[in-house]
């Protein structure tokens, strides 16, 4: 397969692991998991991988701990999750494949709730997320990716699976993934791979305009009012170098807005002319604080941040919960803000 003068079959060769590509192929009732809070690449790269199975004579069932936001209603499958494994009689799983998650906590409670199926089965992990660290042997993890979605493509390549499967469904999933982590090709994660799979994914049918459209340029009035009470609250360190902003509980109510609206906020003060870090804190219910953090290129790495309070993520973007009240979260934050922030050399 070539795609814009380049050979995606020899790209797949190269970067899909042969014990990944074996553990996939033997697999016949596949127990596909998202990260909880799903956004765009996770729960794509979930559906593709269902996809791939059941092109493979398979069987696969979709798994997240929360329901799928609104914003991702347009995508074909997103309708196949569940939030348990199937009833009885049981399914007789026998493979567990993570997508898209930098730990195995951010699967979320959903594992918990079915912690002995989980610690049963065989599992491997396909990930992007630079901060993942817990390899194990048939696991592949790719911080070069510009998201998890551009994995699962080169996989279903390596497989022999065409991206034209399921009447489209297969390409439009990844390339919902590929969009959302890459802003539209607007952030540095997109390389050249990630440009020729992209490529090729248009090429079988994905609706890349609106797909962007829809993710980046189509919000309900309430996410819209949303987005305006907490621009209000905008502030920035004495030498603007580092930016927040803050998202309160009641702020959903005020607004008539829901959680899953919160999503691009971030996005939003990431575009500060100033600073070199832009944070969003979270006012959360159990009385922690999620903490969402951009950064500029060539400066603070934002899994640096995000790790002195155990998250990760990217280099640009991560993520932390921070088990503080809002107040001292961002006293918290906001230091250890300031200090990478300082270090930075322009």
């Amino acid at each position: 397969m070539i795609a814009g003068g380049v050979d995606l079959a020899s790209l797949a060769a190269e970067a899909v692991p042969a014990a990944f590509l074996a553990r996939l192929r033997g697999a016949r009732h596949v127990l596909a998991v998202s990260h909880e809070h799903p956004d765009a690449d996770t729960l794509g790269a979930v559906v593709a991988i269902c996809l791939l199975v059941e092109a493979l004579g398979g069987r696969a069932t979709a798994l997240c701990t929360d329901p799928a936001p609104p914003l991702y209603a347009f995508l074909d499958g997103v309708d196949r999750f569940r939030t348990d494994p199937e009833p009885n009689p049981p399914v007789p799983y026998d493979l567990l494949v993570l997508a898209d998650c930098a730990t195995a906590e951010r699967v979320g409670a959903v594992a918990e709730r079915n912690a002995t199926l989980f610690g049963r089965l065989p599992r491997v992990v396909v990930d992007h997320h630079a901060s993942n660290d817990g390899l194990a042997g048939a696991d592949w993890v790719d911080p070069a990716a510009a998201a998890t979605c551009e994995l699962v493509s080169l996989l279903a390549v390596r497989l022999g699976v065409p991206l034209t499967a399921a009447g489209g469904s297969l390409a439009a999933a990844l390339m919902a993934g590929i969009v959302m982590d890459t802003a539209t090709f607007a952030h540095p994660n997109a390389t050249p791979r990630t440009l020729a799979v992209s490529a090729a994914l248009v090429a079988a049918g994905a609706p890349l305009s609106d797909i962007s459209r829809r993710l980046y340029r189509t919000k309900p009035d309430a996410q819209l009012r949303l987005f305006g009470r907490v621009l209000d609250r905008l502030q920035s360190s004495p030498d603007r170098r580092v930016i927040w902003s803050t998202l309160l509980e009641g702020d959903f109510e005020a607004t008539g807005s829901i959680a899953a609206h919160s999503e691009g906020i971030i996005d939003l003060l990431a575009q500060s002319e100033t600073a070199e870090v832009a944070m969003l804190l979270k006012e959360q219910a159990d009385g922690a604080t999620r903490l969402s953090v951009r950064t500029k290129p060539g400066g603070v790495d934002a899994t640096a941040l995000t790790g002195a309070f155990g998250g990760g993520g990217h280099t640009r973007a991560a993520g932390a919960t921070i088990a503080l009240p809002l107040g001292g979260a961002l006293a918290a934050a906001r230091a250890e803000a300031e200090r990478l922030a300082a270090e930075v050399r322009r």
